[in-house]
């Protein structure tokens, strides 16, 4: 692998639509493999997956060094929102979508600092990019948005974190082999080994995971259909219930795993699958990306018990350093069994000759919105409830 310096000179820096990166697709991949800081949303066997149904208006902003190699040394997806506040006023938004809950852009751990740098001086001089920035979900303390402050501020621009939560993250730091015996109490660990032993009672209970295609394949009916059949179904949100969604997880998940970047584990109890559950990974880092379960074995916690058997499949995986839940901070089964937590932030930017104002502005418009929609889901969960 080519180690590279920090870019002594000027690079190239280009936007282009993310639909028009498969004649980059090797130098994507190689840059996927080498980033400071792994994002399998944004691996292209994933992002163009999901581009047919989440980002046909998306495009990256691409830094290429400027060596003899002239390697893809940074990587962002994003759009340009020009109506985000019902008015006029531009912004540049990292690409995220319901199906990928992280924004890390990709960028050369050798090299972050000055990829970062000559990103923002791109986006602050190109008068076809607005000159603020939303990069949402990004690692809060992490290489890219530390380099992002200092840059910005190198620049006289504008940054603050916005939204800044925690998630569940699977991190071990001592011996690994015991993990679930310290993170779960005692009484959890049992009573779960008893409902498991009362599963048994009445047929097989297995624990598997599909890493080939075809294996994964096969799996991901069960999946859907788990999906379909539970919550998700009842309220109209189930992926097999949207043509195109059901098709991009199909495409994602097969296309990774040909690559050996995703897996799909089934947990079951004789004939019958009772969990599923779809793994991503890039690099040394994992996402517990979907779990589905048979809502009639809830009496035997089967969305746990596949969750334990998965937890120790990744512990025992020397490749996999750290696993993030991908779940919604606090959520009541995984923080209880994942210890580590994982630090986000969405980080408002503003450069340029305006960055001041802009950037207050900007401010004002992103409080305002986030305001509206956190109000707007109140009033719907209380009409639910109601």
């Amino acid at each position: 692998m080519t180690m590279l310096a920090p870019l002594a000179t000027t690079p190239t820096i280009e936007w282009r639509p993310l639909a028009a990166l498969d004649e980059h697709a090797g130098a994507w991949r190689a840059l996927a493999a080498r980033t400071a800081e792994p994002n399998a949303f944004y691996e292209p066997a994933f992002a163009q997956a999901a581009l047919r149904v989440f980002g046909k208006d998306a495009g990256a902003v691409l830094v290429w060094s400027d060596n003899t190699q002239r390697e893809l040394v940074g990587l962002l997806p994003a759009r340009i929102e020009r109506n985000r506040y019902g008015a006029p006023f531009p912004l540049l938004t990292g690409w995220t979508h319901p199906y990928a809950p992280l924004g890390v852009p990709l960028v050369d751990r050798d090299a972050v600092a000055s990829v970062v740098a000559a990103l923002i001086d791109h986006v602050a001089q190109d008068p076809a990019l607005p000159d603020v920035l939303l990069l949402p979900l990004l690692p809060a303390g992490g290489p890219v948005a530390t380099a992002l402050a200092d840059a910005v501020a190198a620049r006289g621009g504008r940054i603050k974190e916005i939204s800044c939560h925690q998630r569940a993250l699977l991190a071990p730091t001592s011996d690994r082999a015991f993990y679930l015996e310290f993170s779960l109490d005692r009484k959890k660990r049992k009573d779960l080994a008893r409902l498991r032993r009362r599963l048994a009672e009445t047929a097989p209970v297995q624990f598997d995971i599909a890493r080939t295609p075809a294996a994964v394949g096969a799996v991901l009916p069960e999946f859907l259909a788990l999906e379909e059949a539970g919550w998700k179904g009842r309220a109209g949100t189930a992926a097999s219930q949207d043509g195109e969604v059901r098709r991009f997880i199909e495409r994602a998940v097969t296309g990774m795993s040909a690559e050996g970047k995703a897996f799909a584990a089934q947990l079951r109890h004789g004939d019958a699958t009772i969990a599923a559950a779809l793994t991503l990974t890039s690099g040394d880092t994992a996402w517990f990306w979907k779990i589905a379960y048979d809502e009639r074995a809830a009496r035997a916690s089967p969305g746990v018990q596949i969750t334990l058997d998965l937890t120790e499949a990744m512990l025992a995986d020397p490749a996999i350093a750290r696993a993030d839940s991908c779940a919604v901070a606090g959520h009541p089964m995984i923080d209880h069994v994942w210890r580590e937590r994982l630090e986000l932030a969405d980080y408002l930017i503003a450069v340029g000759p305006n960055a001041a104002r802009n950037f207050a502005l900007a401010s004002s418009l992103e409080s305002l919105r986030r305001t509206g929609i956190s109000a707007a889901r109140r009033l719907r969960d209380l009409l639910r409830r109601a």
